[in-house]
């Protein structure tokens, strides 16, 4: 049995405490079905990638946020809490998030 954890879990945990984080810092209860969805269309996608491109997304931060940006979308976070969020958005000197919450944030207000 291997000792070394799993990139792709290690992945999904990140993701998860972004999504914790995300949620928590604007106050609002996460809804946790689409939570879960997401962690799991993240792993799902991942793991269907080339090898290379996993280690890609693994060992690059940009390419991670790309994904836990499409995760988020794909699994329906974006349609969740729009307008309170859209609100809180637009005001985006108001939230406190860091910079790399854009990717998330940027779904309530473009469109």
């Amino acid at each position: 049995m291997s000792s070394t954890p799993d990139p792709l879990q290690s992945l999904a945990e990140e993701f998860r405490r972004h999504l914790d984080m995300f949620y928590g810092r604007l106050k609002l209860a996460p809804p946790y079905d689409s939570v879960e969805k997401a962690v799991r269309t993240l792993t799902k996608t991942v793991r269907s990638l080339p090898e290379e491109e996993q280690r890609h997304i693994i060992d690059d931060p940009v390419a991670r946020w790309e994904q836990f940006r499409l995760a988020f979308e794909r699994s329906g976070l974006a349609k969740k809490h729009r307008g309170i969020i859209a609100g809180l958005a637009r005001n985006r000197a108001s939230v406190d998030l860091p910079a790399d919450y854009d990717h998330f944030l940027n779904l309530f207000v473009s469109r």
